[in-house]
């Protein structure tokens, strides 16, 4: 575990995904593909395709088994952050260090460019170049499970329960249940398609389950202690937008320390579920920490 190098591990990956989200859009010069490929390409961590490889990779599958699915959960992932920014949502300015889509450009293309990179992403998951015709049953598995995760029955609702709670502090249950829903479903949705997609037994698709469901909240605890210590030169996005907006945090309601602690316990759990698995499973092993540790 100590000799892996995360830092080569996660530029290898980003580089890879990133080629291949920029092939996407390569051939087009459109006002929408220009806002698409704006807000898709400019930057972020890939946090959630990296982790459809590492669970992929973890089960003794290969990278290009799963590299196109990671980057439609991209898609999928860019066009919450699009909607997320709208004025009629949080109504952010800056994202990833630049403006945001709808500042860039306008509001209207901004709604469009958001419902066109969900559309593409199922488009390409799709595709007859995705299904090989002795994976078809795989493939629809990985669409079912990234359409609910993306859904009512994931983001979206908890995207709706945390506009419906500003102003309102939530009990703990509540708040985790939401972050559950709106950052931790995607998260659960990365990995379980990488297991999919890697081959992975129902056992393996489980223990990985069970990781990712510790590492989706202990990504938002960690966002949360974000917005009230991060460095907004660092992150790409203003701080303090949380409390201007009285919305119930992890530090709003148990403090800054007491969050730090509790990430680190998530973490140790989601540790656990993966003592199942070999070396091959030290990406996720190291990722697990990443995810506390980042400061963006």
């Amino acid at each position: 575990m100590n000799s892996f190098d995360l830092k080569s591990y996660l530029s290898s990956k980003r580089e890879q995904i990133n080629e291949e989200l920029g092939s996407i859009f390569a051939n087009d010069s459109s006002k929408i593909i220009r806002a698409m490929k704006y807000s898709v390409m400019a930057g972020g961590k890939r946090i959630r395709p990296i982790l459809c490889i590492a669970a992929a990779e973890t089960v003794g599958g290969k990278d290009q088994d799963v590299i196109k699915a990671g980057c439609a959960i991209e898609m999928i992932h860019t066009y919450s952050l699009i909607h997320d920014d709208l004025p009629a949502m949080d109504n952010d300015e800056i994202r990833r260090g630049q403006a945001t889509c709808h500042v860039a450009f306008d509001e209207a293309t901004a709604i469009l460019a958001g419902d066109a990179l969900l559309t593409l992403a199922f488009e390409i998951l799709s595709s007859l170049e995705c299904i090989k015709e002795n994976h078809v049953i795989d493939w629809m598995k990985v669409i079912h499970t990234i359409s609910t995760a993306a859904g009512y029955k994931g983001m979206i609702e908890g995207q709706m329960q945390d506009m419906a709670s500003e102003g309102d502090l939530l009990c703990l249950e509540d708040l985790e249940n939401m972050h559950a829903l709106k950052t931790g479903a995607l998260i659960e949705a990365s990995v379980t398609v990488g297991a999919i997609l890697g081959n992975g037994n129902i056992h393996q698709i489980q223990q990985l389950g069970t990781y990712a469901k510790y590492i989706g909240l202990a990504f938002q605890v960690a966002d949360d202690l974000l917005d009230v210590e991060g460095d907004p030169n660092v992150m790409g996005k203003n701080a303090g937008s949380d409390q201007a907006r009285s919305k119930s945090t992890y530090p709003a309601l148990i403090g800054i320390e007491q969050s730090k602690q509790f990430a680190k316990k998530l973490v140790n759990n989601a540790l656990k579920a993966l003592d199942y698995f070999d070396n091959k499973a030290h990406p996720l092993r190291a990722i697990a920490h990443y995810i506390v540790d980042r400061k963006k």
